[in-house]
């Protein structure tokens, strides 16, 4: 169980990853020592899965991004599930109830990119593409 000071640890990291342990102390009234033990518990728990930072996709030259629902052909998915976990252009990957068996998240430099990430996906399924216009919240 975790308790209300480890959900303003999370919190907390949640906003910046990077943020000391002493000025997280700070903010939930402990030293930065008990932070980093908590934390270090909250990590062994398997809580916090990682650390990881938020970069801005446009500036380094990811140019499209957004969803595909994958619809399986098969029920054989393990080649599915081997292709999403080695191609770079999927970020995110959710098995789905509803409409569709998988949900893509993609981030691609090019339309080519995006256009060989499609044609690789025919092979296990058909998909529907919604390409992503603008963020409302990250």
């Amino acid at each position: 169980m975790i308790d209300s000071i480890d959900h303003q640890i999370l919190d907390c990291l949640k906003k910046n990853a990077r943020i000391s342990w002493k000025e997280i102390g700070a903010q939930v009234h402990l030293t930065g020592q008990a932070v980093a033990a908590r934390i270090a518990k909250l990590t062994d728990e398997g809580i916090i899965l990682s650390f990881t930072i938020d970069i801005d996709s446009k500036k380094i030259g990811i140019g499209h991004s957004g969803f595909i629902t994958v619809y399986m052909k098969t029920n054989d998915h393990e080649g599915f599930l081997d292709f999403v976990r080695v191609d770079d252009g999927i970020v995110e990957a959710s098995r789905i109830s509803g409409a569709g068996c998988y949900l893509l998240k993609y981030a691609v430099k090019s339309e080519e990119d995006l256009n060989l990430l499609l044609k690789n996906i025919l092979l296990f399924g058909n998909y529907r593409l919604s390409v992503i216009v603008g963020d409302v919240k990250r």
